[in-house]
């Protein structure tokens, strides 16, 4: 069954400028993917809401590797996504040794 008009619901609010709207979308993933419920754990609690924000950061560097133009910016994308996939890693081998399931974030996307 179609659910009508729900292909409009999910875009509202997003820019029809391609640049734009690719932070738009890696802005509200990383914001939504970061709003977990906390556990009283602070170490848990913080690496369940970094994961995201480095993949956050994973996500725009990607975005300006597709549209950026200056090679010192785009050498600095390449070097964060290598580096915070690194960091993901690190998050969730501790998560891993300490019976928590990984985040998973490291995937690209």
């Amino acid at each position: 069954m179609k659910h009508e008009g729900h292909s409009e619901h999910q875009a509202e609010g997003l820019s029809d400028n391609p640049v734009i709207r690719d932070y738009q979308v890696a802005n509200n993933r990383m914001h939504a993917d970061m709003a977990i419920e906390f556990s009283g754990d602070a170490d848990l609690d913080f690496l369940r809401g970094m994961i995201p924000h480095h993949q956050g950061a994973i996500d725009m560097a990607n975005s300006l590797l597709r549209d950026g133009k200056d090679p010192q910016m785009l050498k600095m994308a390449k070097d964060i996504i290598s580096a915070e996939k690194k960091e993901i890693a690190v998050l969730d081998a501790f998560l891993a040794r300490n019976g928590k399931a990984p985040s998973g974030s490291a995937k690209t996307r």
